[in-house]
């Protein structure tokens, strides 16, 4: 591996024995996993249960929590050839950018294995032909609200984004009027990195305004409904949401509605099953709808989210890799994270699990939104994908914090992705 990798990898991970200490057994796997939420220690769990039945130890590495820092990490990581990590836990856009590094899983399941798992997420996998992942947890944008809050200030659920903002506007004033004055109306992931490109594609897609890149290759995001829908955002900043959403990310956000400060949030699924936990303020107070529709004649919305698990190509240890990936991403073991964590199974009978249901209300309610949620256009864009997104994010973070307008900051990002458009069309 070389020196500037490894000093990368040292730096950016922490390597957590799930239940060997790293380096006791030659045979040992590692594999990276998230942090966020409960991710790192259900991980964690998983892995030493194949332990357990497998007599392989796995060392657990965390991840950062940002997926544009962690996806730099891995790119690194990969290029050098690295066999430090066996298996990777790979963001649902990455496959056709990480692809080339992982091996075909398709001999390490059934098709019966495969074809319990949602087609979309399995067809997003497919890399000329071979399985580069298999799905572990899928994810949509969902809204949170405080059900308490609405109800004791006589409001039914948001029906729009324009709806939403005048809801909490009206909350926000009376409870910082009887005394709260940390309560805010709406926290997001306003941070400029990947999680502002899931939220502001939700806003344009509820205003009908398009996917940014069309599935045929045509830059679409500079038009009056996503304008509208970027202006609509933008208004949110200082009045509604505080200056500081725009640094917040998925934590910050829930770190904030968690503790009793916020009317809603624009989070994943997982934040359910911790802003439910005993100890939290809000606890039983906590509603879960679709994100909904925005302008005249918009649509109810999420953008599709997840995380898959692959196998690096250099791994030393390619078959007991896979089979570590076969028990996480099992019905048992995604059973378990759904009921303990909250994560959204990627095995479709899973949501008729009454267990699963019991823990989780609102995956039955939001079946739709789970698997149609509208993707990012890292398919048509391939390697060009994290470019594309980094300019769309740095270009509505501009618009949020009033460095643009809506209308000047797409036009702008129009002309930067048509110049970037020569390597996917």
């Amino acid at each position: 591996m070389a020196k500037g990798a490894r000093t990368a990898l040292l730096a950016g991970l922490s390597v957590i024995a799930a239940s060997w200490a790293p380096g006791a057994f030659a045979q040992s796997l590692a594999i990276s996993c998230g942090a966020v939420g409960m991710e790192l220690r259900l991980c964690q769990e998983g892995a030493a249960a194949w332990s357990a039945q497998s007599g392989i130890p796995v060392d657990v590495v965390s991840t950062p929590n940002s997926t544009s820092e962690r996806l730099a990490l891995y790119q690194q990581l990969l290029a050098s050839g690295s066999g430090d990590i066996d298996v990777f836990q790979i963001d649902v856009i990455w496959p056709g950018i990480l692809g080339t590094h992982f091996l075909d899983l398709s001999d390490a399941f059934s098709a019966d294995e495969i074809g319990a798992h949602f087609d979309a997420i399995v067809a997003n996998n497919t890399i000329d032909g071979e399985l580069k992942a298999i799905p572990w947890f899928t994810d949509a944008g969902v809204l949170y609200y405080r059900r308490d809050l609405l109800e004791a200030h006589g409001h039914d659920r948001p029906g729009s984004w324009e709806e939403m903002a005048a809801i909490a506007a009206d909350i926000q004033a009376k409870e910082r009027a009887a005394g709260n004055d940390r309560m805010q109306g709406f926290v997001f992931q306003g941070n400029a990195y990947e999680g502002l490109t899931c939220n502001a594609l939700e806003w344009i897609d509820a205003w009908g305004g398009g996917q940014i890149i069309e599935p045929d290759g045509t830059t679409s995001v500079n038009n009056p409904r996503a304008v509208a829908a970027i202006a609509e955002a933008a208004s949110w900043i200082g009045t509604i949401s505080p200056r500081g959403v725009l640094s917040y990310q998925e934590e910050e956000a829930r770190g904030v509605f968690q503790s009793g400060h916020a009317v809603f949030m624009r989070n994943w699924p997982y934040a359910w099953a911790l802003g439910n936990a005993p100890e939290s303020p809000i606890s039983g107070k906590i509603g879960v709808m679709a994100l909904p529709p925005g302008g005249e004649d918009g649509q109810a919305t999420g953008v599709l989210g997840g995380w898959n698990l692959a196998v690096s190509r250099y791994s030393n240890q390619p078959e007991a890799a896979k089979d570590l990936v076969r028990f996480l991403a099992s019905f048992e073991e995604q059973k378990r994270r759904a009921i303990v964590g909250a994560y959204n199974p990627t095995i479709a009978a899973l949501y008729e699990n009454q267990e699963v249901l019991e823990a989780n209300p609102f995956f039955g309610d939001l079946y739709d939104t789970f698997t149609n949620a509208v993707a990012r256009p890292s398919a048509v864009t391939g390697t060009r994908y994290n470019q594309v997104s980094t300019e769309f994010w740095n270009a509505v973070h501009r618009a949020l914090s009033g460095q643009a307008t809506a209308e000047a900051a797409l036009a702008d990002l129009e002309r930067r992705l048509q110049r970037l458009a020569r390597g996917w069309q």
